[in-house]
């Protein structure tokens, strides 16, 4: 039976920060909300965790996850970023952006594309989330909270409870945050390509579709 927290927006109280990451820490997978919607989220060396996202959101190894950082260092930690990359990822971090880069050693493969070994990554502009990935210390592997058989994701946290608190062991209600899925920009190739046109503005950059 999952757990609700209600948290603050925007002033997100500590306690449930705490009680929110132990329970990620413990293998938990949660719904929490980001800056473009809200997302599932569990730790990324927790192999069980893994394959219960998956579950939910019916995902095989051929579909990108998403790894949330705190920051610009923990993405390059975690993905091969050159000096080009890096300049377009500080124009547009924090924000609602997933970028499809290559991972590093230092991820599990288990958690990359089957086949590109590459990764969503992305800084959500949310201080929920925020806190969050500040209390754990690293990055959080999501997906965003879409429900079977939906084409938008839910906008209401008590409604995610009612219809997935056998599936998932917390969700943290901050209201409501949207559902329009972050823009999706694959940085794997010479240029960058728009695989999702979403929250984030394309307007400030040059893309190809």
């Amino acid at each position: 039976m999952a757990q609700y927290f209600a948290v603050h927006p925007t002033h997100p109280q500590h306690r449930l920060i705490v009680q929110a990451a132990r329970i990620l820490r413990e293998g938990g997978v949660i719904a929490y909300p980001t800056d473009s919607c809200y997302a599932f989220g569990c730790q990324t060396g927790d192999t069980d965790a893994l394959a219960r996202l998956r579950r939910l959101r019916n995902f095989d190894e051929r579909h990108h996850l998403t790894l949330m950082c705190r920051d610009l260092s923990e993405i390059a930690t975690y993905a091969r970023v050159d000096n080009a990359r890096f300049r377009l990822l500080k124009a547009l971090t924090p924000g609602s952006y997933t970028f499809i880069l290559e991972g590093t050693r230092e991820l599990p493969r288990r958690i990359l594309h089957e086949r590109r070994k590459t990764i969503g990554l992305r800084v959500p502009d949310h201080p929920v989330a925020r806190a969050l990935l500040e209390e754990l210390n690293g990055p959080l592997l999501s997906a965003t909270a879409m429900l079977p058989g939906e084409a938008v994701p839910p906008n209401d946290a008590q409604d995610i409870r009612q219809r997935l608190e056998r599936e998932l062991d917390l969700v943290l209600d901050a209201g409501p945050c949207g559902i329009e899925p972050t823009t999706v920009i694959d940085l794997t190739g010479e240029v960058a390509v728009v695989v999702r046109a979403g929250k984030g503005d394309l307007s400030v950059i040059g893309t190809s579709n």
